[in-house]
């Protein structure tokens, strides 16, 4: 089996946001940029399954700026065989890159592709249902457990009523959600070896994909602060200032 592993580079989980003062967009200068955690998650599925015998090779894909060769490299340094980068500056939507992994699935022929159901910065949760939709292949969304079964794949995931499990038949399209596993670290050994592992660069015209925004980002502004609380002595207080004050009632 082959599995197919896109990721996305993006501002690492830890790092306060910073707005720019136009509000055109998020401010990225001297900002730690990291591997997206639930693509994270996805690379360590797919190692997990190859270190079980279920798949032979492991293909990482990253849509992005050359700098995202790093975050190939990480998931390499992981366990991966090798990369493809296709360099695209500035916003790429996620029908974009939907539309470009399918010309790279239509090369590469993977059995299995294994991607976050959700990128942190843009939260969009689009790219893995559109995949789906432009190959026609099943697909089974927010996975929080992955068997194979020769050419099958059960996914199991959380609803509302506990849990559900789906078997598709392969080729098929996973997203993973973050109780799956926990990402690995990459030894230091690997990442050296990792910089001897392939990277093709290829860019959004190689596989005739237009990459223009669709949508226009009007304004970007950080949340209003959280006012304090305040305590009250009584339920009639409290049904009080509920009802005249926060208009709730």
């Amino acid at each position: 089996m082959k599995i197919l592993v896109p990721v996305k580079r993006v501002v690492d989980y830890n790092v306060k946001v910073r707005v720019k003062p136009d509000q055109s967009g998020v401010d990225l200068a001297n900002v730690k940029m990291s591997m997206n955690p639930f693509c994270e998650i996805a690379v360590e599925e797919a190692i997990r399954l190859k270190e079980k015998g279920k798949a032979e090779e492991i293909i990482v894909v990253s849509i992005g700026p050359a700098q995202a060769q790093e975050t190939i490299r990480t998931a390499l340094a992981m366990g991966a065989d090798r990369g493809i980068l296709v360099t695209a500056e500035g916003r790429v939507e996620p029908l974009a890159v939907a539309k470009i992994l399918a010309k790279i699935v239509a090369e590469e022929s993977p059995d299995l592709v294994l991607l976050g159901k959700q990128a942190i910065d843009d939260d969009a949760n689009q790219t893995g249902q559109m995949l789906a939709a432009l190959l026609d292949w099943p697909q089974g969304t927010f996975a929080s457990k992955v068997e194979i079964d020769g050419k099958s794949v059960s996914v199991t995931r959380e609803i509302d009523g506990g849990l559900q499990t789906i078997k598709l038949d392969g080729p098929a399209i996973v997203t993973t959600d973050l109780r799956l596993n926990e990402p690995r670290y990459a030894s230091l050994p690997n990442i050296m070896k990792a910089k001897r592992k392939p990277i093709d660069m290829k860019t959004p015209e190689d596989y005739g994909v237009d990459i223009s925004p669709r949508l226009e980002v009007v304004k970007v502004s950080e949340p209003k602060k959280r006012e304090a609380g305040i305590k009250v002595g009584s339920v009639a207080e409290l049904v009080s200032k509920l009802k005249n004050e926060a208009g709730v009632l």
